[in-house]
């Protein structure tokens, strides 16, 4: 086993990647020499050359659109977009080039590329360096959309994302670049696949990317309490686990979606009414949401009230019905 940080497990899959096939290439902005600003492309350019792994200018447009041409040209480019807020710039590209690409021409070209994104807060970062635009990708048809939540997941769903034959919008938590683990660089579950973090029977807790570690957290403290909590990381946006999420909502009856994210339109208005429309049989009361709030991300000495944290999970959970006792008002949405 060896120790590996998130950075280090997305480092080895870029490197594992880049000598398996000599079509993939890595670029965007300082991840030549530098290595990135998070380090996750260190060495590359050294051990793979500059024609592999190189710096582009400060256009993230251009750094997608060159990307759309070298994959329709039989290469499998891996671009990083410095930071979530940065991608804005490319987004028009991303939406009208790369996510339609394959529909366009009726499956005779396609977008074998990943984009890499650091994204979401917990850095004590301004804006532009902290947002959450999951919800933006997901609503595209044409892309898939995912966010590890450990070391490992970290290291295979690049690799996955790297092999796959369409376009993939990786979002990485910035928090969690230099959390460790023992690890070996193996393959964890496939693009499209949940997976049930900490078992449970009394409330499902969803969540994804940076908000896995806080459900977790909530549901040890909530064990405290002597209630069984279940924690799912959806780890993959689009495609979207249902049956795997339906069947633990149906086994608990109670569920509680949690993102940085702002909450209005957000990806867990979404998942909640997925829910809604496949389990409400089931459901002992209204499925809630804990997210960012909905406002510019504040200044980092803000960023606490803003985000997600055990203690508002705990509450939310607290809301729901238990006992048959009536759910108040305000509990509809957190």
């Amino acid at each position: 086993m060896t120790v590996l940080t998130m950075a280090g497990a997305l480092n080895a899959a870029l490197r594992d990647a880049l000598t398996d096939d000599d079509k993939v290439v890595v670029f965007g902005e300082d991840v030549g020499t530098l290595g990135g600003v998070f380090r996750v492309t260190d060495g590359l350019t050294r051990d793979f050359g500059e024609d592999r792994c190189f710096d582009t200018p400060l256009a993230e447009s251009g750094i997608v659109g060159f990307a759309v041409g070298m994959a329709m040209s039989g290469f499998k480019p891996v671009v990083e977009m410095q930071f979530d807020a940065f991608a804005y710039p490319a987004f028009e590209q991303i939406v009208s080039h790369v996510a339609k690409l394959r529909n366009r021409t009726r499956g005779s070209l396609s977008a074998p590329m990943v984009i890499r994104i650091p994204y979401a807060g917990g850095i004590g970062g301004v804006e532009h360096h902290c947002d959450s635009s999951e919800a933006y990708y997901a609503h595209t048809p044409g892309l898939k959309v995912i966010s590890p939540s450990t070391v490992a997941d970290a290291y295979s769903m690049l690799r996955d994302a790297i092999a796959d034959p369409d376009p993939v919008i990786f979002l990485e938590p910035k928090r969690l670049y230099f959390s460790k683990d023992d690890i070996d660089p193996v393959r964890t579950e496939p693009i499209g696949t949940a997976v049930v973090r900490r078992p449970g029977t009394d409330v499902t807790l969803l969540a994804y990317g940076p908000s896995v570690s806080v459900a977790v957290q909530a549901a040890e403290f909530a064990a405290q309490d002597g209630r069984d909590v279940e924690v799912v990381d959806l780890r993959s946006i689009n495609p979207f686990d249902e049956e795997t999420v339906a069947q633990s909502v149906r086994k608990t009856g109670r569920c509680v979606v949690v993102q940085e994210a702002q909450g209005f339109a957000g990806v867990g208005a979404e998942i909640a009414s997925r829910i809604q429309e496949r389990c409400f049989h089931y459901l002992h009361a209204p499925v809630l949401r804990v997210s960012g709030l909905d406002i510019p991300y504040p200044a980092p000495k803000l960023e606490h009230f803003h985000l997600p944290s055990p203690d508002r999970v705990l509450d939310a959970i607290d809301r729901l019905q238990w006992n048959d006792t009536p759910v108040p008002a305000k509990a509809v949405s957190a």
